[in-house]
């Protein structure tokens, strides 16, 4: 049954519901303050806990990375809380209304300062499907179904849902006949993925089990790793992704809890007949996915509303959260506060499913068709990708907000 709330915009809100409660940093004027959405308002908790309705005082810092380090239970006693002062009939609620913000006349900034940033490979459907275009008698290297696989990406340029970013140049070589060329990427790709940001952090040399692994997860966010697959041919091999992918990587603003995401718990993905159990390190009996829809959208200047690309869902991912957080610390790696983990492109069995172009286009070989008659197989400038997600069970949703971005010229 779903909560309610005397914030009459956040009952069966489509994202932010009394369910939800998800953290974000958001400025109104100078300063930028932590605070969380709730329906078409944010709850301010500087101000709050200035006025002494919560006691958190993390919630004062510009930013949630000390909030973060304070573990998960830190963050599930503040949420209790904060349900208990937007709850229906509230004893304080003449005090908190005094700290609630339109979310329209709020800038919404990173959640936190990201250290370091690694995106991981973990859907089977996607990595079978790009392997089988360059690889078609083998698209799965012999390692993927035992060990995550993963690379370590650029912190520095992940940047806020709604800000554009220019088209990468780099090298290309579209004929082996010929030299490479410098140029603009001329096959630029979205990447549907969830992001996995850390909490509380592991001390150098310790390795996290994976059993524990979630209680070092703050929340998730919605990640688009934009891609350009030309540049990525060619500078790939043999040591991964590098130029490709460090231009730009976009996330929405709003960290939705572990807490939040609770009731939508499911089973892990059912591996195939034949498939390796996980090694030890990487098993445990409570193990979950989550039932996580998710939905990306293009809207090109001609178009006077975005059409639908894909949607797919996160609990079709080979490899969990916790098997990812427990490979990433097996070796001894040391996680911190605002670490981000992408979990790879979500992509499903079926073509809809696809979270990237590449996939959904077969790179190149399957036109997109768009209502403006324009045709797509990867983005061309002035494109914007607008991604979703959300979760719904017995008549409770709750969302993620939206994770969009502008592809501009590139810079000459």
């Amino acid at each position: 049954m779903a909560l309610k709330s005397w914030v009459e915009s956040a009952n069966r809100h489509a994202d932010f519901p009394l369910e939800n409660l998800p953290y974000g940093v958001f400025r109104v004027g100078r300063r930028a303050h932590i605070g969380v959405a709730v329906g078409e308002r944010i709850l301010d908790l500087y101000t709050a806990f200035d006025d002494g309705l919560i006691a958190e005082e993390a919630c004062t810092r510009e930013t949630l990375n000390e909030l973060m380090s304070r573990g998960r239970e830190a963050s599930s006693a503040l949420r209790a809380r904060l349900v208990e002062l937007l709850a229906d009939g509230a004893a304080e609620r003449q005090r908190v209304a005094k700290h609630l913000v339109s979310r329209r006349d709020a800038e919404m900034l990173l959640p936190c300062t990201i250290g370091d940033y690694t995106d991981f490979y973990a859907s089977i459907h996607h990595a079978t499907n790009v392997g089988s275009m360059f690889r078609p008698d083998n698209p799965l290297l012999p390692n993927y179904k035992y060990v995550p696989i993963g690379y370590h990406g650029r912190a520095s340029s992940i940047v806020v849902s709604g800000t554009p970013f220019h088209r990468p140049s780099g090298q290309t070589r579209a004929d082996e006949s010929v030299p490479p060329v410098f140029g603009p990427s001329k096959r630029l790709d979205y990447e549907m993925e969830v992001g996995v940001l850390i909490g509380r952090g592991n001390a150098l040399g310790s390795p996290i089990a994976v059993a524990d692994a979630e209680s070092h997860v703050f929340g998730l966010c919605l990640v688009n790793d934009w891609s350009a697959r030309d540049i990525q041919t060619w500078e790939y091999q043999p040591l991964g992704p590098f130029l490709a992918k460090n231009f730009a990587t976009t996330i929405s603003p709003w960290v939705v809890t572990l807490d939040a995401l609770e009731p939508f718990r499911v089973a892990p993905f059912t591996r195939a007949e034949g498939d390796p159990a996980p090694l030890p390190y990487l098993s445990f009996d409570g193990d979950r996915g989550i039932e996580l829809m998710l939905d990306v959208s293009i809207k090109t200047p001609k178009m006077s509303e975005p059409m639908r690309l894909s949607r797919g869902n996160f609990r079709d991912m080979y490899w969990t959260i916790a098997q990812l957080v427990a490979h990433h610390t097996s070796n001894g790696c040391n996680l911190q506060p605002g670490d981000l983990i992408a979990s790879g492109t979500v992509s499903g069995s079926e073509k809809e499913s696809r979270g990237s172009l590449l996939e959904r286009a077969w790179r190149g070989t399957e036109p997109i068709e768009l209502p403006s008659g324009e045709r797509r197989t990867f983005l061309e400038d002035g494109d914007e990708i607008i991604m979703r997600g959300w979760c719904e069970k017995d008549g409770v949703r709750i969302g993620f907000g939206e994770c969009r971005g502008t592809v501009l010229p590139a810079r000459t």
